[in-house]
């Protein structure tokens, strides 16, 4: 595979920002005129960090290039600092995570790139907030993605995490009052996943939907009762979890290569 780091000013995060790319590289049965000059358009896999990572963390600690490389697949890998993949207009000069990908990155990437951007061709993931803010791209553009893979993350509602998770929870509000103004405009925004699930779980264009979590995991408790929210309203979406497996990279590097394989992605 070929590795391209982009670094470039960004407009939604007011500044520079780096994204990690995997291209297909050329097969050893073609030459390179015909292979970069075929004018093929790739299938795309937006991938997402978590916490405190950045747009390496996928390729450093996993073997993303690898399965991207027997499947003739373009990764597009965003840094987004710890914005969980929301608009924070009050930061700076404004710091629109949210708005980035789609309003932003995505052209950039269709247009620069031999990217296809057919949503069937458009699939998206992540671990832990990045998870999360799969569940926002996925559940607030479904016209732009295929599937979705959510690992060691879940839809949470408030009112539980007030109650199960004290920490949580009050960062929640803080973050939910400086985006939003209050925690009554969160719960109607397009953060509040939770409340886009109730109202679309019957959506039929929605994007396939895979959520996975290790049994060890601290989430695991929330992504049961997840679980057992989403098939009580009819969610359609398949659950994994996967015995002996904490919050951490082997996990997750297991999970990609199975979202992969859900999405039904051809190997090469």
């Amino acid at each position: 595979m070929a590795l391209m780091q982009l670094n470039l000013s960004s407009r939604c995060l007011s500044g520079e920002t780096t994204v990690s790319i995997i291209l297909p590289v050329l097969p050893g049965n073609r030459t390179p005129a015909e292979f970069y000059a075929s004018g093929r358009k790739y299938k795309v896999l937006w991938l997402l960090h978590g916490a405190f990572g950045d747009h390496s963390d996928w390729v450093r600690r996993t073997q993303i290039e690898l399965y991207a490389n027997a499947r003739d697949l373009i990764v597009v890998m965003p840094s987004g600092l710890n914005a969980g993949y929301a608009n924070w207009p009050s930061f700076g000069p404004g710091y629109r995570m949210y708005d980035f990908l789609t309003e932003e990155l995505m052209p950039m990437v269709y247009g620069w790139l031999p990217a296809s951007d057919k949503r069937d061709d458009n699939y998206i993931a992540g671990l832990s907030m990045g998870g999360s803010g799969t569940c926002i791209y996925a559940f607030n553009h479904p016209e732009k993605f295929a599937g979705a893979a959510v690992f060691s993350a879940s839809p949470r509602e408030l009112s539980w995490l007030k109650e199960n998770d004290e920490r949580m929870y009050q960062r929640k509000v803080t973050s939910a009052v400086i985006n939003h103004g209050s925690l009554e405009a969160y719960e109607a925004s397009y953060e509040n996943t939770w409340r886009l699930i109730d109202e679309h779980a019957h959506d039929p264009d929605l994007p396939k939907l895979y959520f996975t979590c290790g049994t060890e995991d601290g989430g695991y408790p929330a992504f049961l009762r997840f679980q057992r929210h989403a098939e009580a309203i009819g969610l359609p979406a398949v659950f994994e979890s996967v015995p002996g497996y904490r919050h951490e990279w082997p996990f997750w590097d297991l999970a990609v290569r199975k979202a992969l394989d859900f999405f039904e992605l051809p190997a090469r």
